[in-house]
Parts: C-alpha cells; sequence; structure tokens
C-alpha cells in the first residue's frame, strides 16, 4: 500500500468511509506484515464481476512467509472501494479456471430448469424455477436472499449457496424458485429511493414469486412455502402476512435481534481475529457503536442523514426496523415453521438470535427447530471459529440441511 492509507480511505464508498479511517487500514495492513513479512512480489490482478455495476479485483501477493490474495470491491460510476479483504492465494486465480460445480446431492435427471421475470414494470427481476421431473403436484419453495445485493444464487465468492439448495431440492422432489434482490437488478432506483425499506427490499418480488410458484401447472397451489436466509429470514414473516396462501415458513439462520446491534456484535467479534480482519474491525467498533446508538436514539427521523446511521442506510430504513421483532410477527401468522440455526455461525448465533425464535416459538408444535453444530452462516460444515475467509473455500449446503428441508416440506405428499 506504499503508506497511502488517506488516499485508501477517501477511495471508499462514501457510506462506509467512516468505518474505514485511514488509521484503521495502516493497523490492518501493518497486521498482515507483523505476521507474514515484507511483500516480496505483486502479481497481476483477476477481475471478477460482482453484480450490476460492480466488480472484485483480486490481486495475488507473496509475502516473505507465505502468499494470499488482495481482494478489493469496486462499485458505481467513480469505482468508489467497496471493500479489502485478504483471502486464500487460491482466490486469484480467474474463477473461470474453478467454476462451480454441482454438490453430490444434486441429480440433474430429476429436474429441469426454466428462467422467469419475478415482478412487472421498472423493477422486475430475473429468477430461475427448478421442477421435478416427477408425477403429481409437488410443494413450492421460494427462496429470500440475506442481507445486500445478491443474484439468484446467492454467490458468495466460489461458491453458489441457493442454487445447492435449489438442485438439492429439486432433486428431492421439491420446485424452487430462486430470484435476484432488486438491490442487485435496479441499485440506482433503489438508490433513489430515501424512503426505502426492508418491505420495499423484500416482500413485492417475494409475493411475486410465490404467485409465479402457485401457478405452475406441477406444483400444488397450497403447498407453496417461503424460506428465508439471514435478513431473509427475518422478512420471511413479512411476506407471509402480505401473502396469507404462503403455506409455511423455512428460516434458516434467520436475524431475531435488532440489526444495528447485530452489526456491533459482528465487528465486535471480527475485532477478536488475528490479521488484517481483526485490526480493521478493532477501529471500526466505535464507529459502528455510535451509529447503533444513533437508530436508538429517540430523535432519529426521515431526515437523519444516512451517514450517521449503520452502513449508510437511509433513516426510513431504520425507523421500520426499529420496531419489527420478527419472532413475533412469525408467531402472530399461526403457521408452520421449519427453524434452522449453524453452532459456529457468528453472524446470525444461537445465544443472540436463535433464542429469540425459541422464546417466540418453540411450544408451538408446528414449529421444528435444529442446530447444526459444525455449520456456519451459510450452512457449510466446518470446525473452528467461522471467519470471513472460509467463505471463499469453494463448498457446498450441509446435505443434511437440504435432507431436512426437503422431508419436512414433502412431509404428508
Amino acid at each position: 500500500m506504499r503508506g497511502r492509507f488517506t488516499e485508501i480511505s477517501e477511495r471508499f464508498a462514501p457510506q462506509l468511509r467512516p468505518l474505514v479511517p485511514p488509521e484503521a487500514l495502516r493497523a490492518a495492513w501493518e497486521a498482515e506484515l507483523a505476521k507474514n513479512g515484507p511483500v516480496t512480489w505483486v502479481g497481476t490482478p483477476v477481475t471478477e464481476p460482482a453484480r450490476p455495476g460492480a466488480v472484485v479485483v483480486k490481486v495475488p501477493v507473496s509475502f516473505a512467509a507465505g502468499a494470499a490474495a488482495v481482494a478489493i470491491g469496486l462499485a458505481g460510476d467513480q469505482d468508489w472501494i467497496t471493500g479489502i479483504q485478504l483471502l486464500p492465494a487460491e482466490a486469484a486465480e480467474a474463477t473461470t479456471a474453478t467454476p462451480w460445480e454441482p454438490p453430490r446431492y444434486a441429480d440433474l435427471e430429476r429436474f429441469a430448469e426454466q428462467e422467469v421475470t419475478v415482478g412487472d414494470g421498472t423493477l422486475a427481476v430475473s429468477g430461475t424455477l427448478s421442477v421435478p421431473r416427477q408425477d403429481g403436484p409437488v410443494p413450492g419453495l421460494v427462496l429470500l436472499s440475506g442481507s445486500g445485493p445478491h443474484d439468484p444464487d446467492e454467490t458468495i465468492g466460489r461458491n453458489k449457496p441457493f442454487k445447492d439448495l435449489a438442485w438439492g431440492l429439486a432433486s428431492a422432489g421439491v420446485a424452487v424458485l430462486r430470484f435476484e434482490k432488486v438491490t442487485h437488478a435496479h441499485p440506482a432506483r433503489v438508490a433513489a429511493n430515501p424512503d426505502f425499506t426492508l418491505t420495499d427490499e423484500y416482500v413485492p418480488h417475494a409475493v411475486a414469486a410465490v404467485r409465479v410458484l402457485a401457478a405452475h401447472p406441477a406444483v400444488a397451489a397450497s403447498r407453496v412455502f417461503v424460506a428465508g436466509h439471514s435478513l431473509g429470514g427475518s422478512a420471511a414473516p413479512r411476506v407471509a402476512a402480505a401473502e396469507p396462501s404462503v403455506a409455511g415458513l423455512v428460516i434458516l439462520a434467520g436475524g431475531a435481534a435488532p440489526l444495528h446491534w447485530t452489526a456491533v456484535r459482528q465487528f465486535r467479534y471480527l475485532a477478536t481475529l488475528d490479521g488484517a480482519t481483526g485490526a480493521a474491525a478493532r477501529a471500526a467498533v466505535d464507529v459502528i457503536t455510535r451509529q447503533a446508538r444513533a437508530v436508538d436514539d429517540p430523535g432519529l427521523s426521515a431526515s437523519t442523514p444516512s451517514s450517521d446511521l449503520p452502513f449508510g442506510g437511509p433513516a426510513p430504513y431504520w425507523l421500520d426496523l426499529r420496531g419489527y421483532d420478527p419472532p413475533a410477527a412469525a408467531a402472530a401468522l399461526g403457521k408452520p415453521m421449519l427453524i434452522l440455526q449453524g453452532g459456529r455461525d457468528y453472524q446470525v448465533t444461537v445465544a443472540d438470535d436463535l433464542s429469540r425464535w425459541q422464546a417466540a416459538l418453540a411450544a408451538r408444535p408446528d414449529v421444528t427447530i435444529r442446530v447444526y453444530p459444525a455449520d456456519n452462516h451459510l450452512f457449510f460444515p466446518g470446525s473452528g471459529p467461522s471467519t470471513p475467509a472460509e467463505y471463499d473455500q469453494s463448498q457446498h449446503v450441509d446435505p443434511e440441511v437440504v435432507a431436512d428441508i426437503a422431508a419436512w416440506l414433502t412431509a404428508g405428499t
């Protein structure tokens, strides 16, 4: 980095800049140099598309004690930096050299896929429908991805957890519809809406997706379910409230604690890690804590600057979330639910989030709750403390998770 930390900080997207002051970047880089020694070689960058208007540039780097890849996210007309992360060296290989491969539990002979449009008008998005090749109507499942802009596969690094789920479940007799988030397909239109909320982010397209599935001749219209991952799990009760035909919910690592304080907890966890990740998080904890307190401030109003709030989200978004209790909303639905949680998940945790779902729903006979001790936030099995770097390793959703969802959805059919 040649010591140009102020210049790099100023290249971050404006809403992220408070979280990455020059001293945080310096601390993160010096932590890596202390661990790995000086840089001895810098290779040719590899650029990969991330979403419309955004790319990830991965630069292979050799230190005295080993190799790594510096991943830099760029987005917008001015190529604002959206993130810098140190990844394993193989992450700098072109993804075309190591393409995603189907998980073993996917049987391509047992289902067919077609592209569909979800929603209408200027905010319509693309989706993929996976339909089992079998007689008789089958249950259907709409997938809702987590926070941030996501493609239909919820692609993260080399992994596609929603494609894993869709292909695995379709192989087991469930029709699955996955679609890109409106924040992925239409980022400029979303950014231009100062009143954008969690409902705008999820509900209109999720309801449209439920109706697309219910209208398909291979699907039992009365057995269309919604599965939400992470923030999608938080939003799933709102979808079911807006579309009463939803037969039930599958909550995958659904956030239940207040989102702004969840962000603080995540930063504090990352601050305990070694290297650049920990150093950068330690420098940002005070900023994200101050922003979280601003969300709780009784003086928060629609006119509060987004720069004062977590991740630069508009004040109406946080005003809406501040009064939203996902488990309570789920309990009011009176619908069957399957709630799944990874034991190694540091983003949505057993102690902070699953406990809230349990308190609201565990006494219900139509609610099933399962914990997978080895799984992280993406339901990838592993060992030891979970870290952001492990998401870049090629892997698949836990087959036990796929089998449990399939069994729950197909019971009685």
